[in-house]
């Protein structure tokens, strides 16, 4: 039998090897025929049936898969034919978003390419009524899937070219569509980024995301190539073809001994990776709280802001065993000196480059460097490439697993033998904004340290949901269903970008079983967290004011309120709390209204409490009463003054003289910048929780101003109004 086929293409006679498909053939002789669902480096699969050719049998042929026959007379390109991919194509645009991403940022979507040929401008047919929609949550890719037009090119690049086998089709006709794992976000799935798949998607529905400042400055830095990328070690693996896509995302910078990378408190959108050298990083700002003290006696008394240290001023409220302070990088800083080294192989600003946080320190060069500057788009797929996964994460393991865990003051007493246990257990899992670590009522298989981001904790009620806490770098979660009946009593989920530390419930049950008194310890804060959501929930429900719930009045702890049938506007409350703050007032005589009253522009202690998210350095907490913390490693750098939904929140200006002696204890790092004369540190209205009476309340002449509890106030004013309906 001959090993050569003969057969007659649109009258060309042509000679091809046994086994050749029609379009192979037709290819090997510059015959043209349409595809969308065939690429050259894939496995042909007859989806799009544009290729389909005239062999004269009963239906079409789809050249793709459809082998030569000896003596075949083939026809590519008839009248009918024509036709009929014509009527294909009007399909496929109906269901189309024109123009598509791709066809507006680069023009050469192949499905409206070809409706260009065919002279299809609209389509017959009706849109979906609900568009398929679009997935963002993958930095590199944007999914279009309104889009898709099933030719699943992705899913064999994915598959057959990279061996990743994390896209596959779901659903079946109408409802058909591509998914990523077991339908997970793209973000959230084990998409490693590699772009083969937007490579080869024909239309808009797989497009490189262009994100904000996509081009790094070059300044002082040097731009490189793919080949010198890929030739660097950290990217083994990752896709040559996402690197050219974003080049200009990645800088490889040098930097003399001394250089000043940035500073605390700086807004960022960039993580460093260093290559060579070692560099400091540490906190500038001196250790010291806004303190607020009594002057005079009497009538005569007067408030003054200090800023004062733990030595001069030890707070109640007071974290006083904290012995790490948690930064953007893998390492805490010890609190008695926060200065650290970082050294070749390792990653900081992460969380600064993931979520657009404030810088969480200062770094500055201790030996020449030579570092890589990237966004967020770059890296986030080395994040999900194994080989820079893997070193990420023995780095975390050998170096930052103990000191994440003795952070935590409860694990203090852990022995370093359970802790070597534990660093070869414990897994790092990453989360995308919006995706839930566990459902309240999930039975409870680990315990979790927050390594990276922020993680929300709410409570279901039959009223809503309510938020418990907002968790950062160095807090802990899910030991109350540990520890209780095995079962979830909260949903917990990622706010931005988050990576956790789970640790199995084996070994946290073997850890309180080993060591006693960190079970004791962990039981008791388990209790009152239980106690606090508790009373929590009783308070919300005692007040039926929809008006008043929908004004957010109760997420308040402590209220300032004005009654406006008395207030006569002369602006007492607001001179004599400036006068009580150094001319600085924390009270606008301004805010919602609900009834008769004005709620005074002041520190609400929320039950939702939004000026705690992005804090870089975990300086802002609560107590378990509610009250706002402001911790004395606050870097000054805004961040919980412009979350605060209610402006309650200010920034204080300190001039460093004032405070010399808190760079006492200071690290040589440290004093290199008490050249800045001035520092910033956050401060709230607390109404005076620890006066007899705020100066707001006691300055006003008509007995129009009031600190209250918002439950008691509003659940008495309710009554009233009720009682004297039914006289």
């Amino acid at each position: 039998m001959s090993d050569m086929v003969h057969l007659t293409i649109d009258g060309m006679k042509v000679e091809v090897p046994l086994g050749t498909t029609i379009f192979d053939a037709a290819r090997m002789h510059d015959i043209p025929i349409p595809t969308l669902c065939h690429q050259q480096n894939e496995g042909p699969v007859a989806v799009c049936r544009l290729c389909v050719v005239d062999v004269g049998a009963r239906v079409y042929a789809a050249s793709c898969i459809r082998q030569c026959d000896q003596n075949m007379q083939v026809k590519t390109n008839t009248t009918e034919l024509q036709a009929a991919r014509s009527n294909l194509i009007e399909l496929l645009v109906s269901d189309h978003p024109s123009p598509c991403v791709r066809q507006q940022h680069s023009g050469d979507c192949e499905l409206e390419t070809f409706a260009q040929l065919y002279g299809v401008s609209e389509s017959r047919f009706a849109k979906r009524a609900a568009p398929r929609g679009q997935d963002e949550s993958s930095l590199s890719i944007l999914v279009d899937h309104s889009a898709c037009i099933l030719c699943d090119r992705c899913i064999r690049a994915c598959g057959e070219v990279r061996h990743n086998n994390v896209i596959a089709r779901q659903g079946k006709g109408y409802a058909a569509a591509i998914a990523f794992d077991m339908d997970a976000p793209m973000g959230s799935s084990s998409c490693v980024s590699c772009g083969e798949c937007m490579v080869s998607c024909p239309t808009g529905a797989l497009t490189n995301k262009k994100v904000v400042g996509q081009h790094l400055q070059e300044d002082e830095g040097l731009s490189l190539d793919v080949k010198e990328l890929l030739q660097l070690p950290v990217f083994k693996g990752v896709s040559g073809t996402f690197l050219e896509l974003n080049r200009g995302a990645i800088v490889k910078r040098n930097y003399k001994k001394g250089d000043l990378i940035f500073r605390e408190g700086d807004y960022g959108s960039t993580a460093f990776y260093i290559l060579e050298g070692t560099v400091d990083i540490y906190l500038a700002s001196p250790q010291g709280h806004v303190d607020t003290e009594g002057t005079g006696n009497g009538f005569f008394s007067k408030l003054r802001n200090k800023l004062k240290g733990r030595a001069d001023h030890q707070r109640e409220e007071e974290n006083l065993i904290r012995k790490f302070i948690s930064i953007d990088a893998n390492i805490d800083l010890e609190y008695d000196n926060p200065v650290a080294k970082l050294g070749p192989g390792e990653l900081f600003g992460e969380m600064t480059c993931m979520s657009f946080y404030p810088r969480s320190a200062t770094v500055r060069a201790e030996t020449d460097c030579v570092m890589l500057e990237m966004l967020r788009n770059v890296l986030d797929v080395m994040q999900k490439n194994k080989t820079f996964r893997a070193q990420l994460e023995l780095n975390y393991r050998q170096r930052a697993l103990e000191t994440h865990l003795r952070s935590v003051p409860i694990f203090s007493t852990l022995t370093s033998n359970f802790i070597e246990h534990l660093r070869e257990e414990v897994e790092l899992i990453r989360y995308a904004p919006g995706d839930v670590i566990f459902e309240q009522g999930d039975t409870a298989d680990a315990f979790y340290l927050v390594r990276i981001g922020f993680v929300k904790v709410t409570e279901h009620y039959p009223g809503g949901d309510l938020v418990l806490a907002y968790l950062s770098k160095g807090s802990y979660f899910g030991e109350i269903g540990l520890l209780g009946g095995g079962v979830r009593t909260a949903t917990c989920s990622a706010l931005d970008h988050t990576e956790v530390v789970k640790i199995s419930a084996h070994d946290f049950q073997e850890m309180m079983a080993t060591f006693p008194d960190i079970a004791e310890k962990l039981k008791a804060v388990s209790d009152d967290r239980i106690r606090e959501n508790k009373n929590r929930f009783k308070q919300v429900s005692t007040v039926p004011v929809d008006q008043f719930l929908q004004q957010g009045l109760m997420e308040a702890q402590s209220l300032l309120v004005l009654d406006l049938e008395k207030c006569t506007r002369c602006d007492q409350c607001v001179k004599g709390c400036a006068d009580s703050h150094d001319g600085v007032t924390r009270l606008i005589r301004d805010g919602l209204r609900f009834d008769h009253y004005l709620v005074a522009t002041s520190c609400r202690q929320c039950r939702d409490p939004l000026c705690m998210v992005g804090c870089p350095v975990g300086a802002i907490r609560r107590k378990n009463s509610l009250e706002v913390i402001i911790e004395d490693w606050c870097i000054g750098c805004g961040v919980c003054a412009n979350n605060c939904p209610y402006g309650n929140i200010n920034l204080q200006e300190f001039a460093l003289k004032e405070s010399g002696e808190l760079f006492a204890q200071a690290g040589e790092a440290q004093k290199q910048l008490k050249k800045a004369r001035v520092i910033r540190k956050a401060t709230s209205c607390n109404l005076c929780h620890d006066h007899p009476e705020p100066s707001c309340v006691y300055s006003c002449p008509h007995d129009a101003a009031h600190r209250v509890t918002p439950t008691d106030f509003f659940a008495d004013m309710v009554g009233q109004k009720h009682l004297k309906a039914t006289d």
